[in-house]
């Protein structure tokens, strides 16, 4: 047998020597960001902190359903999947560099001969294995895996996030949904009661029966926009049932605690940003990790091409029985040390180096656009939250100044002294003004949203679960996701 010393030495001269080539020296992603937002802060950029955020929206159905939605997510699941499979991942990863013991027990009986006696052989031993990760490959794939573990972490933090996202989108939809079935139902009663006068005035001979046929056409109108908004505000309840896992008739008189009521948010802050941006992003933070794992993989594939050494041993004990006479005793057994030289495998290793390399750079690509894509995502944001917030209170001078329009335009219609066309063009100037305002406060609901989700729902790296964790011993309060 070669001696162990003089192997190990051989093995470490010829890495040492250039067979062995040191780990790639990969660029840097090109992670700069802008230097500062070229969109207005809503208020100013001082405003509240992003955490507990949904319950600053004082609506305890929409934290309920949030909750819900997190427990029945499909999406949710499969993170969850993933991030236990990347744990494992990692395990398997350092476990490699760690000698593998078994444990092997046996036992036979036998004649190895026609007149031999017959034997009984038994035997318990340790079995060890031991690759000395002299080419830092083992290495480089624990750490790959770690940084995949990392990023699995964030992915299911952004999950939860989405989820929460998504429900409360809904959510705010349809109470929106509902405003404007509010107003479309005051509006189809406003139509009717002016086709009933305006019946009753043809009647009396003061109007002219044409009169008559525009008011009930308007009256009927009103009625096809109250049954349209009808439809979609049911489509979007069936929506919140479908994606909270709910029962919909306890989902319905939950609803009627509060219809056409729009939650209102309490303000989130935007410090110095993009900084934070890219501090509360967990996408961004698993894209990160993947950049570092490509980087990873990229070692691993390089230092896969120089020799592998490994190292084996054994210790047990024996017992043989033949023929009354019993004999028993210990075995070990150091050896041996295996250099394996890669000589010619058709440019396989070479190709998967330069294939890990590639990866890399596509990863760094993928991280660069995802960060242009979340600046971008914050600064619509705010330009959003900053036009609503300018729009809001001309959107009520809009609805009282039309407001009181339709009341003197509808005064002096009973008098004679305006037509049917007049008030049914002050009625829908003031409904017009009224959906104005609707979608104004909904779409400001949606912009803190998005901002909301764009600045990553309050997470941080610190965030980010331990090894040790599982998905189901991870934080899940839906309010703080």
């Amino acid at each position: 047998m070669f001696p162990i010393k003089q192997s190990i030495a051989l093995a470490a001269a010829l890495l040492a020597a250039g067979c062995a080539a040191p780990l790639p020296a990969l660029p840097g992603p090109d992670t700069q960001p802008a230097a500062s937002w070229h969109a207005p802060l809503p208020h100013g950029g001082s405003v509240a902190d992003l955490r507990r955020w949904w319950e600053r929206f004082d609506d305890p159905l929409l934290l309920a359903l949030i909750d819900a939605a997190q427990e029945a997510s499909p999406t949710l699941a499969q993170t969850g999947a993933n991030l236990a499979d990347a744990r494992a991942a990692r395990v398997a990863g350092g476990a490699a560099l760690l000698p593998s013991l078994d444990l092997a027990a046996s036992a036979s009986r036998e004649r190895p001969e026609s007149t031999a006696p017959v034997a009984q052989v038994s035997s318990l031993g340790l079995q060890a294995a031991w690759e000395l990760d002299l080419s830092g490959a083992n290495r480089a794939g624990r750490d790959a895996s770690a940084a995949r573990l990392d990023g699995a972490s964030a992915l299911w933090h952004e999950a939860r996030v989405s989820v929460a996202a998504e429900t409360a989108r809904l959510y705010v939809e349809l109470r929106s949904c509902e405003a404007h079935l509010a107003q479309a139902g005051i509006d189809a009663r406003s139509r009717g009661e002016t086709a009933r006068l305006t019946e009753a005035a043809t009647a009396a001979g003061v109007q002219a029966p044409s009169a008559t046929q525009l008011a009930r056409a308007s009256a009927a109108e009103g009625q096809v926009a109250l049954l349209r908004q009808q439809a979609q505000c049911e489509l979007l309840v069936k929506a919140l049932v479908a994606l909270a896992a709910q029962d919909e008739p306890a989902l319905r008189r939950q609803l009627e605690a509060a219809t056409a009521r729009l939650p209102e948010p309490a303000a989130i802050e935007v410090r110095t940003v993009p900084a934070l941006a890219l501090a509360q992003r967990p996408d961004l933070h698993a894209a990160a990790r993947d950049v570092e794992a490509a980087a990873f993989d990229a070692a691993q594939a390089q230092a896969r091409r120089w020799p592998r050494v490994t190292l084996a041993g054994s210790i047990g004990a024996l017992r043989s029985s033949s023929l009354g006479v019993s004999s028993e005793g210990g075995t070990w057994s150091v050896g041996p040390v295996a250099v394996t030289f890669p000589l010619f495998d058709g440019g396989v290793r070479r190709a998967d180096a330069a294939a890990a390399r590639e990866r890399y750079r596509a990863a760094t690509a993928v991280y660069a656009g995802r960060l242009r894509t979340a600046v971008q995502e914050v600064e619509g944001a705010m330009v959003t939250l900053d036009s609503s917030a300018r729009r809001g209170s001309v959107a009520v001078a809009a609805v009282d100044g039309y407001g009181r329009a339709y009341a003197a335009t509808f005064a002096s219609y009973q008098v004679g002294a305006s037509s049917l066309f007049d008030l049914e063009d002050a009625r829908r100037s003031l409904r017009a003004a009224n959906s104005a305002l609707v979608d104004q406060r909904s779409e400001r609901l949606l912009a803190w949203i998005a901002l909301y989700r764009a600045l990553g729902g309050g997470w941080s790296p610190t965030d980010a679960i331990a090894s040790s964790v599982s998905p189901s011993d991870a934080p899940t309060d839906p309010r703080n996701p």
